[in-house]
């Protein structure tokens, strides 16, 4: 049996490079800020034609989700996608026709003023961060007037009167192949130096920040009822598992008490961490990227979210969860959030966890379900292309 790359990979290029765009990204959320827009970038050369420049503030980390980057290099085009390193002064450079401000970071004033000096004004676009409060959908697509540009408010979401979630066209389609293909996904983890997942287990993902929960979690998955095989990228969680082994842990450390086995691999590509995500049967993510990949590998899955002064983050998290467990029964659904709300702080992971694992049978079919609500919204990168097209056509009409 020969593992196949996934299905977008094999897509061929599109000759339509007309548009240009220029997404600026700065590096605040460790791989969340990143992950987004170098997914946003490929897509919209992928499957738009459009001609992408991505400004990274920040290589080194960049390079952990995108191997082929090369540090020494202040420009270079990686699948099509021109990535440059955004360092101060700002060179001088033609701004693009839809310039995107991710995340609320601050464009180079070299930068704003010859957008301002453009003949045509390019559409200028602050892609926020990813939130389920009710609020979001009353700003989503807002004007915000600066003389002579407007800026304009773009929120993913999880309804359709927001911009919907990052997906390739192709993604579910090839989250089926590989979940229907046993000997694809055994091929997976012999790649990564993991034994096939066996019948009996419940395999857990691990990516977190670093979380002083951790070591109660592990301790109950070693004391529990179920055998529990554990995966964690190397540099993820490096404080807990550091005094779990009793040393850093390497790729490929193997730690097995109890009824925990417990594996580190290498820090994966994003291509091949969805594999991971759709490989296992509960995914623990963190920040936005991991999080809405996990929602598409339709598996159930645990948030920690990114933490913010003052418990904010515990509002937007409770959000989700008010979405999320909306048509979820009861008790299941009341169990998901102990958990959840346990693992970001709120109350004892080891006490909340035999009931989330309980719930796990009745999670697969929910999950499933939001996922396909999820579909109906449209996504991210379609949902942003129509938006900026809308705003070309009123200003030519007008």
């Amino acid at each position: 049996m020969v593992w196949r790359p996934l299905i977008r990979d094999r897509i061929g290029k599109h000759p339509n490079k007309a548009q240009t765009w220029d997404i600026f990204c700065s590096v605040v959320d460790n791989y969340g800020d990143i992950g987004v827009c170098w997914r946003l970038a490929r897509q919209l050369v992928s499957e738009y034609g459009f001609s992408v420049t991505l400004w990274v503030d920040d290589l080194a980390l960049f390079a952990r989700l995108c191997p082929a980057l090369d540090l020494t290099l202040a420009s270079q085009s990686i699948g099509d996608v021109t990535v440059r390193k955004w360092r101060m002064p700002f060179p001088d450079a033609v701004p693009a026709d839809v310039v995107i401000e991710a995340f609320g970071c601050k464009l180079p004033d070299n930068y704003r003023t010859a957008m301002a000096l453009r003949s045509s004004h390019p559409t200028w676009i602050n892609l926020e961060y990813l939130s389920a409060e009710a609020w979001v959908s009353g700003t989503h697509g807002l004007p915000s007037p600066m003389p002579p540009l407007t800026k304009y408010f773009f929120f993913p979401g999880f309804t359709a009167d927001t911009g919907g979630l990052l997906r390739e066209h192709d993604l579910l389609a090839s989250r089926d192949e590989f979940q229907g293909d046993r000997a694809a996904k055994n091929h997976f983890w012999h790649s990564i130096a993991v034994p096939a997942r066996r019948d009996d287990e419940i395999r857990v993902s691990l990516f977190c920040y670093d979380n002083p929960w951790m070591e109660n979690l592990l301790r109950a998955w070693v004391n529990g009822t179920r055998s529990i095989t554990c995966v964690v990228p190397q540099g993820v969680a490096t404080q807990a598992l550091s005094a779990w082994f009793g040393c850093a842990p390497v790729v490929g450390a193997c730690h097995k008490q109890g009824n925990l086995t417990l594996h580190v691999i290498p820090f994966l590509p994003q291509e091949r961490y969805d594999y991971l995500l759709w490989a296992c049967d509960v995914n623990f993510v963190r920040g936005e990227d991991s999080f809405v990949r996990a929602q598409w590998a339709a598996r159930p899955f645990v948030w920690q979210i990114y933490p913010q002064q003052d418990d904010v983050h515990l509002t937007k998290l409770n959000a989700f969860l008010d979405l999320y467990c909306h048509d979820f029964s009861l008790p299941n659904a009341q169990q998901l959030r102990r958990f959840w709300l346990a693992w970001n702080g709120q109350g004892d992971v080891a006490i909340a966890w035999p009931g989330f694992a309980d719930a796990l049978g009745s999670l697969g079919d929910h999950t499933n379900r939001w996922t396909q609500q999820l579909v109906a919204q449209g996504d991210l990168a379609s949902n942003l292309a129509a938006f900026c097209n809308n705003l070309v056509k009123s200003r030519v009409s007008t």
